[in-house]
């Protein structure tokens, strides 16, 4: 080989490996780790946001009824089915009444006892104050006859003496005849008692409903306040809807809502916040609101999902980004600020946010300050950025 045509390949060689080490500096330098990581930015604007809390609720009743017995026993029949509509005071299930009707007669025979002690209490009553009677007037009588020494004082205090006598029988009389009636009002008070165990094993509707689950059966044994069926009023169905306790600031009575059910999706409806409830789910660390309907929709169902969103007074004009910027740096809130091609990490106080993402800046950035929104990498002050409009498969 000539000397000249070796030279060439060997220029070509290196002239080669020079390519490929600039190309393989040019892959670290753009894509490998010493490349700059690739962020979105956003720019913070002078708006106001329109705050608003989202949640998710089930359909409930307000009033639902649990009826059973008070008192352990036997379900004896059932008159009613799931579904159906029922009245106030309707019969919806009945218990066996065991020997409640036998108890109940055995009381009234013996008031009528009573009555009959009271009647001969009455007549003996009756015999000692005419015996007292006769008593005082002999006693009388022969007091006058005594001072005018006619008897002994003998035959006079004898006659005071059934006197006496005759009061101390009256009074018994009395206590009887007190015992017997107070034996009859004991009597009557237990009949009474007995009736009313005897109403109660009749399960009655205690308002205007629908039926919506039979807890139990003819021929089943039940414990006392075990329900039997379980009845609602349609008329009282709100949504209870759990809101993130995080970003329910301003959650209150009277708010209004607009609710979409799952079956329903398209068509929305208008309620309010009707109650707060005082305790919250430390686990799931949720807030628990009543939203009731503005008008009742035909055909909801006991337990459907809804989705509920409600809305808060707009908030005052302000410094607005999007809600993505936030970081946690330092245990602090904050964001990443691009000035002059330089990344500052900035606290921010925020205020209120809206369902589009947006949150509002109190202290810490004003209006043209540019943000990093996403980013493919975690930054740190002095990371090199690249700015792209968009990151594929931005998970950060």
């Amino acid at each position: 080989m000539k000397p000249n045509a070796l030279s060439f390949r060997r220029a070509g060689l290196v002239l080669l490996g020079l390519v490929l080490l600039a190309a393989f500096v040019f892959v670290v330098v753009r894509t490998g780790p010493f490349a700059p990581v690739r962020v979105t930015v956003a720019e913070v604007t002078e708006d106001s946001v329109a705050p608003a809390l989202f949640g998710i609720g089930t359909v409930e009743a307000r009033r639902s009824y649990l009826i059973g017995p008070t008192a352990a026993g036997r379900v004896l029949r059932v008159a009613v089915d799931v579904g159906e509509a029922v009245k106030a005071g309707q019969l919806l299930a009945e218990m066996d009444p065991v020997d409640l009707d036998q108890r109940v007669a055995s009381l009234e025979a013996s008031i009528a006892r009573a009555a009959s002690t009271a009647a001969a209490a009455e007549a003996q009553r009756r015999d000692a104050l005419a015996r007292r009677e006769v008593a005082a007037i002999n006693a009388r009588r022969y007091a006058e006859l005594g001072e005018q020494k006619f008897v002994s004082p003998s035959v006079v205090e004898s006659k005071l003496q059934e006197r006496t006598s005759a009061e101390a029988a009256l009074a018994a009389a009395d206590a009887n005849l007190a015992a017997a009636r107070q034996d009859g009002a004991r009597l009557r008070a237990e009949r009474d008692g007995v009736r009313q165990q005897r109403q109660n094993i009749r399960l009655v509707a205690p308002a205007d409903g629908v039926v919506t689950a039979r807890d139990a059966e003819p021929g089943s044994t039940v414990v006392a306040g075990q329900a039997v069926v379980r009845v609602v009023d349609p008329a009282s169905l709100w949504l209870r809807v759990r809101f993130d306790q995080g970003r329910s600031a301003g959650l209150a009575v009277g708010l209004p809502a607009g609710i979409v059910l799952r079956s329903r999706p398209g068509q929305p409806l208008a309620g309010k916040v009707q109650r707060l409830e005082l305790l919250g789910d430390s686990v799931t660390e949720e807030r628990i609101a009543q939203v009731a309907f503005d008008a009742l929709p035909e055909g909801v169902s006991l337990g459907e999902l809804a989705e509920v969103t409600l809305k808060l007074p707009a908030a005052q004009s302000g410094p607005v980004l999007p809600n993505a910027s936030l970081r946690q740096q330092g245990g602090q809130s904050g964001v990443w600020l691009l000035r002059e091609g330089a990344l500052q990490f900035v606290p921010v106080r925020t205020g209120a946010a809206d369902l589009d993402g947006r949150v509002q800046v109190r202290e810490g950035l004003q209006a043209g300050d540019r943000v990093i929104v996403h980013s493919e990498g975690e930054l740190a002050p002095g990371s090199r950025i690249r700015v792209v409009d968009a990151i594929v498969g931005q998970g950060k």
